[in-house]
């Protein structure tokens, strides 16, 4: 199965419980890849998915944010989804641990917590993340990479005085499927 054909599959199967806004980024994701076989890639100018994991610590109640070198905001860790990876939560994964430094993340059961779609500058227009929650093991140690400014552990309590809307609702979403038993 390529990735391409793992992303339809993940979407199709995603949504259990979704918002109607949910469902809408749900049905423009699987639009956008009826029309662009290229668009698991940043070379689709259109738009491309994307894959990225929030990094928490549900023990200590508390999430690992990325201080993003180019944005220069407090972010989930992810980015783009490369020829090796075999699915899009093993995109997801890899980037949690690249970015986080964090040996033995694994990522919470049940398929991706939430999707979101924002612009970005040209020459393409829009990254379609789809947005995954990973756990990290007991004692885990950060170690900063060069797509980071810094990396920090913030409280639940302490997120949406840092980041943004979408750090803040990947954030609660991942908690409702804590208490959920995800």
């Amino acid at each position: 199965m390529s990735l391409h054909d793992d992303a339809v599959r993940v979407l199709k199967d995603y949504g259990s419980g979704a918002d109607a806004a949910q469902e809408d980024l749900r049905q423009a994701y699987l639009d956008h890849l009826a029309l662009h076989p290229d668009g698991m890639w940043k070379a689709c100018g259109t738009g491309h998915l994307t894959a990225s994991a929030l990094v928490v610590d549900p023990e200590h109640g508390r999430v690992l944010l990325t201080l993003h070198r180019k944005l220069r905001m407090w972010l989930q860790m992810g980015g783009h989804c490369e020829p090796g990876d075999a699915t899009v939560a093993a995109a997801a994964l890899r980037e949690a641990t690249e970015e986080s430094g964090i040996a033995g993340l694994t990522l919470l059961e049940g398929g991706p917590v939430v999707l979101d779609r924002h612009p970005i500058p040209a020459p393409c227009h829009w990254h379609l993340d789809v947005q995954y929650a990973a756990l990290a093991p007991s004692g885990a140690a950060e170690r900063i990479s060069e797509e980071s400014l810094d990396l920090r552990w913030f409280r639940y309590d302490e997120v949406a005085e840092v980041a943004d809307s979408s750090v803040v609702r990947l954030m609660e979403r991942t908690r409702a499927a804590l208490d959920a038993g995800r």
